[in-house]
């Protein structure tokens, strides 16, 4: 276990001191496990069909390359400079920068939008796990359309089953958060990653094999720009961050733990090569399939629940590789989820928390709110609250709830850090993280004048 020896912070309030990841190799797998999550599985595949292919997918390679990297690099720099969880990192470094201690409301902002996050997507991550078991069963072979849509319905509808998976999931996060850094977090992504990695390239390989492997090339990678829309790039933006597990305090968090030695500006870009990959992989594990059988690219969310099991279950060895797919899914959804549980868990343990009591009380505390999400999937599925806002007429708490984080909370919170780092800290506290030089410079202007743009787009564009 790492050390639990402990600091007085700067308030007076008694810290433990931070514990470190083993190796960088450590720190990139827990990383990328934290960007690789359903938003690369589940929604990039979908996202990119209803947006037109190659097109869309240039468009938000440009943008991980603007918005979600330099992000990222600020966010782990901060982080590292606070040594601390998110909030008590932003309070310490504004009072080394002499500024308000107002910025800690950033990682307050941050921690909370990880907290209500993990509370929904525990429930949706809880969908993978009866899929497994269809899949081991054989359910799913010879299902039709109506027959698929009739087993997510049977799903949704039953608020019983829904609280047993999310609560299954939840516990699966809580059990590797009280390990703590090295004997949980650490252990946990080393054997998750490369298992995770192994199930899609075997899928890939699948693909491959099919006669459909050359179109879903060429859907994703030959750009038809007469497809792309204004709305196709600001979801591509959108999707850039949420895809890196940006602005939700995960990377900060992880970022206090990283040792002093080791390259931010490196080991940030070896996380967005990785998670770019793991998410055009899955594309080319998916279209094959959805090409083979006359699917819809663009059949939107119900791609993986509703379409892909009617493709599964026509094709030989279908169960395997269904069983293969929804492993592959939990694993992505389990590894984003320890991440998103650690900022409140660490925060929990400044408090005064033993760690295990930390992550228990977390996780009890985001599975209470996440039982609002399963009721609103049916019994309160008629319960509306803001239907006099025509922006949010027919909306549940959990279409609310997504659109709080994703479009108001994650872009606020990625322009506050950009403002943060690029003008209000001194820059030669960021040369201390970073280095001095030409990629310094090039990392700063592009965090300060094109960043914020982006992400004032993104923000207004939401609202």
């Amino acid at each position: 276990m790492p050390s639990t020896t402990i600091a007085s912070s700067a308030s007076g309030a008694a810290t433990p001191s931070p514990a470190f990841w083993s190796s960088r190799l450590a720190f990139i797998l827990a990383a990328a496990g934290s960007a690789v999550g359903l938003g690369n599985i589940w929604k990039f595949p979908y996202i990119t069909g209803e947006n037109g292919g190659g097109a869309f997918v240039l468009v938000y390679l440009a943008c991980i390359a603007v918005i979600g990297i330099p992000v990222m690099i600020a966010e782990v720099m901060l982080g590292r400079r606070g040594r601390q969880s998110p909030i008590n990192s932003m309070r310490e470094i504004a009072r080394q920068e002499g500024v308000s201690r107002h910025w800690k409301a950033l990682g307050w902002l941050a921690t909370l939008a990880a907290f209500l996050i993990l509370s929904f997507y525990s429930v949706i991550a809880g969908w993978t796990i009866p899929y497994i078991f269809h899949a081991l069963q054989g359910n799913l072979v010879g299902v039709d359309g109506a027959a698929a849509g009739e087993m997510f319905g049977q799903l949704l509808a039953s608020p019983v089953e829904l609280t047993l998976w999310h609560s299954l999931f939840m516990l699966l996060a809580v059990l590797v958060s009280v390990g703590g850094v090295r004997q949980g977090l650490e252990r946990a992504v080393t054997w998750l990653m490369p298992a995770l990695l192994l199930l899609l390239v075997m899928l890939v390989g699948f693909g491959m094999s099919t006669d459909h492997f050359g179109t879903a090339l060429r859907f994703l990678f030959e750009p038809d720009f007469s497809s792309l829309t204004a709305a196709a790039v600001l979801v591509a933006l959108g999707h850039a961050f949420f895809t890196l597990s940006l602005a939700s305090g995960s990377m900060m968090a992880y970022g206090a733990y990283l040792p002093k030695g080791v390259s931010i500006v490196r080991t940030s870009l070896l996380v967005a090569v990785m998670d770019t990959a793991v998410a055009l992989m899955a594309g080319l594990a998916i279209f094959p399939i959805v090409f083979a059988n006359d699917l819809e690219p663009g059949a939107g969310p119900g791609l993986i629940f509703n379409t892909l099991p009617v493709a599964f279950g026509q094709m030989p060895g279908g169960s395997f590789f269904a069983t293969l797919f929804f492993v592959l899914l939990l694993f992505a959804a389990w590894t984003s989820a320890l991440s998103m549980l650690e900022s409140v868990v660490k925060w929990l343990e400044e408090q005064g928390l033993a760690r295990r009591k930390a992550a228990i009380t977390g996780g009890l505390a985001a599975w209470t709110v996440g039982l609002t999400t399963v009721l609103s999937l049916n019994v309160w599925s008629g319960f509306t609250p803001l239907d006099s806002f025509e922006r949010f007429e027919g909306k549940t708490l959990f279409d609310l709830y997504d659109f709080l984080t994703a479009n108001v909370m994650m872009p606020l919170v990625a322009l506050l850090t950009a403002v943060f780092v690029g003008w209000v800290m001194q820059r030669c506290s960021s040369e201390d993280e970073l280095g001095a030089g030409r990629t310094h410079r090039l990392w700063l202007f592009v965090l300060r004048y094109l960043t914020p743009v982006g992400l004032v787009v993104l923000f207004l564009y939401n609202l």
